[in-house]
């Protein structure tokens, strides 16, 4: 799965079952109420639609069901990235950068982390 378009909700459901997995139904809907606010059935709904589009797997276990993530979070959140970027700032993150930096949005341990980022990219590209 290449193209992970994925929504709000389903961010939610993904999110509980990166961080632990796999999970009952009923932990899920304890779970999502309390982060969420969901109701049992939207959670169920939720979960249901998602298994169709092949986000998450379905496990019979006795009576019940237990649901693991079928996407992984870097592939979701390289996907978002890339999305938000080409909307948002015509796909340039100099761009992205430039207007956070000139908002001041950027803490001091921020600018330290990407110098050491790009320092890494650099030294990375200079051996390839």
């Amino acid at each position: 799965m290449e193209n992970i378009k994925l929504t709000g909700s389903e961010w939610s459901v993904l999110d509980c079952l990166w961080e632990k997995s796999p999970q009952t139904v009923m932990q899920l809907v304890a779970q999502l109420g309390e982060k969420v606010g969901w109701a049992k059935s939207t959670t169920i709904t939720t979960l249901r639609r998602m298994e169709e589009k092949g986000l998450v797997r379905c496990e019979i276990i006795g009576k019940g069901k237990s649901y693991t993530p079928a996407v992984e979070r870097e592939q979701a959140v390289i996907f978002e990235t890339r999305s938000f970027l080409e909307r948002v700032y015509r796909g340039s993150v100099g761009l992205m950068m430039s207007a956070m930096a000139r908002r001041q949005e950027l803490s001091p341990e921020e600018i330290t982390e990407l110098r050491e980022i790009l320092a890494q990219t650099e030294r990375r590209e200079a051996h390839d």
